[in-house]
């Protein structure tokens, strides 16, 4: 349930600093820690510090986004961040670009200068602080008064948690928190949007007529709780479930009889998945996301697309079909409650693949079916590793809702500071980070938060010495398999060196048969850790 603020009657009586105003605020909203990395323009949010609540230290502003999109996620509820002005969000923009991708609902804020100072251009002023986040917010304000920042908070708080959810800013300088203002009280709000009753008929009318369908399903599906719903939708139909293209989220139970496997993102390879189905409904996700030029149709000819989406702007960029928008699991649960059944036939199973056996040079399939093997299916993956990423769809599968978190951007640095922020978001439970050699430098920092925190992380590095996944997709720009591509070698990183050097246990595995054991004792320490793993 959310909450809504209004000022209280006698709130003249009782004014109190913008701060404690703030503070009193969060607490409302069932937020207790603050992500950041301070500078001068944010110190007095900081005096005296709420004993209730926790500051989060990343060492770069990147990592401290990239934590709280992950504790967002894993909690649901928006979070709290605290940059320090121009410089600190400029260096936040790539995890706040992934953020923006992700619906993660998140509160930004960043010090600005004094404003008694602002028109003499000063010391770290923020020139128009409220556009430089812009389009990857939501809504962004620098509020006219000190006096209004209370209620500017209330307002980015709900505009972030409704969807289509995602970060809003808000720019607050630095004389601002000690001037006083009135105390907002709470009241609760439901902001869930039902889809249209009509709407949802005509779509059910249409799944109910069709013979052969095809669900496509997307992140908004594990986002919105709505995993059961789906397993029960998919199995009352006999539908086969594929996975949206680049989703990051694990929506349908991956070893389900339904389950039909990961559509690319290319527009002809996702009609040849398709084809044979007449009625493509797409739940939760895009139809569809494309990484690579295509052409000709975006589904079979003669087949029905229709979408259950949380975002309008997602319907009106649909290629074709009809569009329903609204909370995806209240339109599941309406559809659930159709008396209908229509039989139709157990569609053909997915062929399993074959077992990746162990070689001279370990190999990624290997690798990652090592770790399926010795990971519990209630082991929260989060996963930064695009070079590996459709080995990983073959050989790791993900079972249960809540378990897998990857960047809907492309943007790297967010997977090993989410991880850090779900496993603080999510006590008692073990948390893998999946993660490439080149993707996790971009967020190396984030080990040293896991380690000060004492949360129980493995950071499994998969490393093969280069950035792999740009060599795959220079095969598509002409390239030839023995061409060089230049900037893509990694040579002579230490990543058991560097994590050591920020307070974490690593080890390094070069052979297969050692691997087993090694992630075994990895993933029942009670600490952070680090496992390279070098493959060909």
């Amino acid at each position: 349930m959310n909450t809504q603020i209004l000022p209280s009657a006698n709130a003249a009586d009782r004014r109190v600093s913008v701060r404690d105003a703030v503070v009193a605020l969060l607490r409302a909203f069932g937020i207790r820690h603050v992500f950041g990395n301070p500078g001068s323009t944010e110190l007095p949010l900081l005096r005296d510090f709420p004993e209730d609540f926790r500051y989060v230290l990343g060492l770069h502003e990147a990592v401290v986004v990239g934590m709280a999109d992950g504790y967002a996620q894993a909690t649901g509820n928006a979070t709290f961040v605290n940059l320090h002005s121009a410089a600190g969000l400029g260096n936040a923009m790539g995890n706040l670009f992934t953020a923006f991708k992700n619906r993660t609902p998140m509160i930004v804020t960043a010090g600005q200068q004094a404003r008694s100072l602002l028109p003499f251009d000063p010391y770290l002023g923020a020139m128009q602080a409220t556009e430089l986040p812009k389009p990857y917010v939501k809504w962004s304000i620098e509020p006219a008064r000190a006096e209004d920042v209370p209620l500017a908070l209330v307002r980015a708080y709900h505009v972030a948690m409704q969807e289509p959810r995602g970060p809003v800013f808000v720019s607050i300088p630095v004389d601002d928190w000690d001037r006083l203002t009135d105390p907002v009280e709470a009241v609760d709000v439901c902001t869930l949007v039902r889809p249209d009753s009509d709407a949802l008929a005509r779509l059910g009318d249409a799944l109910d007529r069709c013979e052969r369908p095809a669900f496509v399903v997307g992140a908004a599906v594990d986002q919105g709780d709505a995993w059961d719903a789906m397993v029960a939708l998919a199995e009352r139909h006999n539908a086969r479930v594929f996975a949206a293209p680049m989703s990051a989220r694990c929506s349908f139970p991956e070893n389900h009889r339904l389950f039909a496997g990961f559509l690319a993102p290319m527009r002809e390879r996702i009609v040849q998945a398709l084809s044979g189905h007449d009625f493509v409904f797409a739940v939760g996700a895009p139809a569809f996301i494309y990484h690579v030029e295509g052409s000709g149709p975006h589904v079979p000819p003669g087949t029905t697309l229709c979408q259950l989406v949380d975002d309008v702007t997602v319907a009106a960029v649909s290629p074709s079909g009809m569009s329903v928008v609204g909370n995806v699991r209240l339109g599941l649960l309406e559809l659930l409650a159709r008396s209908a059944t229509p039989l139709r036939a157990l569609p053909q199973a997915r062929a399993p693949l074959p077992r990746a056996e162990p070689s001279a040079r370990m190999t990624p399939a290997f690798a990652l079916q090592t770790l399926a093997d010795v990971r519990d299916a209630e082991h929260i993956v989060v996963e930064e590793s695009p070079g590996s990423r459709r080995t990983m769809q073959g050989y790791l599968p993900f079972t249960e809702p809540h378990t897998f978190y990857t960047m809907a951007s492309g943007g790297l640095g967010y997977g090993m500071p989410a991880a850090v922020g779900v496993a603080l978001a999510s006590p008692g439970k073990k948390v893998i980070c999946l993660i490439g050699d080149g993707s996790s430098m971009y967020s190396i920092q984030s080990m040293w938060s896991a380690a000060q925190l004492g949360l129980p992380v493995t950071f499994v590095v998969m490393n093969n010495g280069r950035y792999e996944a740009l060599r795959d997709l220079a095969l598509l720009f002409g390239f030839d398999k023995t061409d060089a591509v230049q900037g893509t070698a990694l040579p002579d990183l230490d990543f058991v060196g560097l994590a050591r050097s920020m307070g974490c246990r690593a080890v390094k595995v070069e052979h297969a048969e050692s691997l087993a054991d090694v992630l075994k004792t990895a993933l029942a320490e009670e600490t952070a850790n680090l496992v390279e793993v070098i493959v060909s």
